[in-house]
C-alpha cells in the first residue's frame, strides 16, 4: 500500500492503497463518493461509468495506479463541470426508475453530447450501448438526451 494522488471531480484528492485497487471502490470506499454504483464487476453494464480526461470509462475494472494525476469525473461532479442539461433532462422527462444505473447513463450521456451536441438516434444508441438498464428505460433515456441536446443549443 502507498499514498496515490488523483484528481477527483477538480480536487487534489489522496488515497492509501494499493496499485491494483478497482478505481471504483476508491471512489466509494475511500472518498465516500456513492454515486458510481456497483453492478457487474466485469465491465459489461456500465453502471460504474465515470469519466478518465473526458473519456467515459468503466471504473470496476480500472486499476487506480492507471489514473494517477490525470482529470477523474464523477457524477457528483457533472453538475459542477457542465450546464446540468443532462441532469435538467433527465429530471424533466422522469427518466429512472429504480435509478441504480443512471449515473452511469448520464454519464455517458453527457460525453457523446461533449463530442456530439446534436446526436442521431443512431448515435446515442451506439454511444449507450454498453449500459445496460433493468428497467428498460432506453426509450426515455434517448429522449432525455434529445431534450439535453436541446437544452445544450439553447445556451449557446
Amino acid at each position: 500500500m502507498g499514498t496515490i494522488n488523483l484528481k477527483v471531480n477538480g480536487e487534489d484528492r489522496e488515497v492509501n492503497v494499493t496499485d491494483d485497487t478497482p478505481l471504483l471502490w476508491v471512489l466509494r470506499d475511500h472518498l465516500g463518493l456513492n454515486g458510481t454504483k456497483f453492478g457487474c464487476g466485469m465491465a459489461q453494464c456500465g453502471a460504474c461509468t465515470v469519466h478518465l480526461n473526458g473519456i467515459p470509462i468503466r471504473s470496476c475494472v480500472t486499476p487506480v495506479s492507471a489514473t494517477i494525476n490525470q482529470q477523474i469525473l464523477t457524477i457528483e461532479g457533472l453538475s459542477e463541470s457542465s450546464d446540468r442539461s443532462v441532469q435538467r433532462a433527465w429530471t424533466e422527462l422522469d427518466v429512472p426508475q429504480c435509478g441504480y444505473c443512471q449515473s452511469g447513463q448520464m454519464l455517458a450521456a453527457a460525453a457523446l453530447l461533449s463530442e456530439n451536441p446534436q446526436p442521431t438516434d443512431d448515435d446515442i444508441d451506439a454511444a449507450m450501448s454498453g449500459n445496460i438498464c433493468r428497467c428498460g428505460t432506453y426509450q426515455s433515456i434517448r429522449a432525455a438526451i434529445h431534450r439535453a441536446s436541446e437544452l445544450l443549443s439553447q445556451q449557446s
